[in-house]
């Protein structure tokens, strides 16, 4: 696990907290699973998903009654995110100011890691 002990890999801003909270009581959920994946014009994608459990070496954050599981292999590509929710005139989505990102593509939906950090994946 990367983390400092004593304090989560991951913040949950309020927005982001009650639209986690709205969704998992929605169809009774656990909490959200992010993850990264290969993949996007940047090399690198978030995954999210509802899950029923955490799984062995996952870190759980919770936050206001919101639960984010972290998958292993995202938790240093994670270490220091904020995770937010946005409302805009055209859409709704959860927003990750993170740290470790080098680069991203132009329409948000792919990011950049360090070279080292991405071939770990």
């Amino acid at each position: 696990m990367f983390a400092i002990p004593g304090s989560d890999p991951v913040t949950i801003t309020p927005k982001a907290a009650a639209q986690i909270r709205k969704l998992m009581d929605k169809d009774a959920r656990f909490g959200l699973k992010i993850g990264v994946k290969k993949g996007g014009c940047a090399g690198m994608e978030y995954t999210m998903d509802f899950v029923d459990a955490a799984e062995d070496h996952d870190v759980v954050v919770d936050h206001d009654g919101a639960r984010v599981i972290i998958a292993p292999m995202a938790q240093m590509f994670l270490f220091g995110t904020e995770i937010d929710y946005e409302t805009t005139l055209l859409d709704s989505s959860f927003k990750f100011r993170n740290p470790n990102v080098v680069d991203a593509c132009g329409c948000g939906e792919s990011i950049k890691f360090d070279t080292e950090m991405s071939e770990k994946i």
